[in-house]
């Protein structure tokens, strides 16, 4: 029983010191943010879009 809770505890500590998965970590941090820049900038184009139609949907209006 030793010995298996040896195991699992080098096993444990192999995971905590290795470093392979950190640069995949980072890469996910950066999708992140740009992921979030781009919802961000899409609402307000989105709402310029729609102001702008609004308008061009006014101006049709008006010259029926």
């Amino acid at each position: 029983m030793n010995t298996m809770f040896l195991r699992l505890c080098l096993k444990l500590e192999n995971l905590v010191n290795q470093e392979d998965g950190q640069d995949l970590v980072e890469y996910v941090l950066v999708v992140a943010l740009i992921t979030l820049g781009a919802v961000t900038s899409m609402k307000g184009m989105a709402h310029a879009v729609s102001t702008e139609l609004s308008v061009v949907e006014a101006t049709f209006a008006t010259s029926v």
